[in-house]
């Protein structure tokens, strides 16, 4: 009983530590207004069947007049471009993409370009292909930025469609695991985390940092920015962006699989570290409710860790905008699900099967 009584301490603190995030999380106002330069910058590769919602929503922004919208179309072989002219004309800046030279990755150099293509702009907003925008979020996402008084923040968007029971860990990790407040404060590079779908940076510590120079090698190229900017002696914060985008990042499981096998092998520094993260998780949210039925004695507090773990996923759902129930009762299956992504995001990277978006990587 000691044993089980040490299985399930763990998982309230852990549920605890959720719950306090989730007070803490900061959030963007609505119907903001700024009178920054600021310069949206989209980077498009073979994105013509997903980037109308997308461009629609920036176009439709509101409060900040000095805004621009810039748009990468970084080799698109799908007419990206034209659609891209077709739905927004002449209210957005189109730039054709180079191809990376030798050391970089797609999506730093196609973020690179933009940023040097943003003019005078006093803010830089990154965003993605698949994210919808409220019309106060780009407002809302600055003025959030400079309350903080970051170089870098990471609204992170309500994730919808597939992998409802896989794509809510994301939150749920960094609401459990990171301390948030800690993680402004501290100056150690390591204590960092970023979402790269919907990035806002002032431009100035953006280019202390080095910029995507400086990640340009990086699979995570989000997660090693903020760190970057850590390293300039710049602070970073996450935030709840769900009121105001959506991230649509994949349709179907397939798609999804692909998508965490290109970069979660990138997420732990090495296999033993990614081994070790799984484990844990395991013992702590699907070991105890699987061995209740085998020992009867266990049961009580085996069904107590089971409810906590659904508590502090269902804290996380509801701090960030996803969905609630039944969701956080599948959380044991959410984790197991995880941890045969993970480990086949090494298998493919040890085979050097890894592409993304049609390029190979490395």
């Amino acid at each position: 009983m000691t044993l089980a009584w040490l299985t399930l301490l763990p998982v309230l603190l852990l549920t605890a530590h959720t719950a306090v995030n989730a007070l803490l999380l900061r959030r963007p106002d609505r119907d903001a207004t700024v009178d920054e330069r600021v310069a949206v910058l989209l980077p498009l590769r073979n994105e013509a069947e997903r980037v109308t919602p997308c461009l629609r929503s920036l176009l439709d922004q509101r409060g900040v007049p000095g805004l621009t919208v810039h748009v990468l179309d970084d080799g698109s072989t799908d007419g990206t471009a034209e659609v891209v002219r077709a739905v927004a004309g002449d209210r957005v800046r189109l730039h054709a993409g180079v191809a990376p030279p030798a050391g970089w990755l797609g999506k730093p150099h196609a973020c690179h370009q933009l940023a040097g293509w943003a003019g005078d702009a006093d803010v830089l907003v990154f965003v993605d292909a698949d994210v919808v925008l409220e019309p106060d979020a780009v407002a809302g996402a600055v003025r959030l930025l400079r309350r903080g008084g970051v170089v870098l923040l990471s609204p992170y968007p309500k994730i919808v469609g597939a992998g409802r029971l896989v794509q809510p860990l994301l939150q749920w990790s960094w609401l459990t695991f990171l301390p948030l407040r800690g993680m402004e404060r501290s100056a150690r590079p390591s204590l960092a985390a970023a979402g790269g779908q919907w990035l806002v940076l002032d431009r100035a510590g953006y280019r202390k940092a080095g910029g995507h120079a400086a990640v340009r090698d990086e699979i995570l190229e989000d997660i090693a920015l903020a760190r970057a900017v850590k390293r300039s002696g710049g602070r970073i914060a996450l935030a709840d962006g769900s009121r105001l985008a959506t991230c649509r990042m994949y349709d179907s499981w397939a798609e999804l699989a692909d998508g965490y096998a290109k970069s979660m092998w990138a997420s732990f520094g090495s296999a033993p570290g990614a081994a070790a993260v799984v484990v844990l998780l395991l013992l702590l949210y699907v070991v105890p409710l699987l061995t209740a039925a085998a020992v009867p004695a266990f049961a009580p507090i085996a069904v107590a860790a089971y409810l906590l773990g659904v508590t502090g996923r269902a804290i996380s759902a509801r701090a960030t905008g996803g969905r609630v129930l039944p969701d956080a009762l599948a959380h044991p299956v959410s984790v197991v699900l995880f941890g045969h992504l993970i480990a086949r995001s090494f298998r493919m990277r040890r085979l050097r099967r890894l592409t993304w978006r049609g390029r190979a990587l490395p």
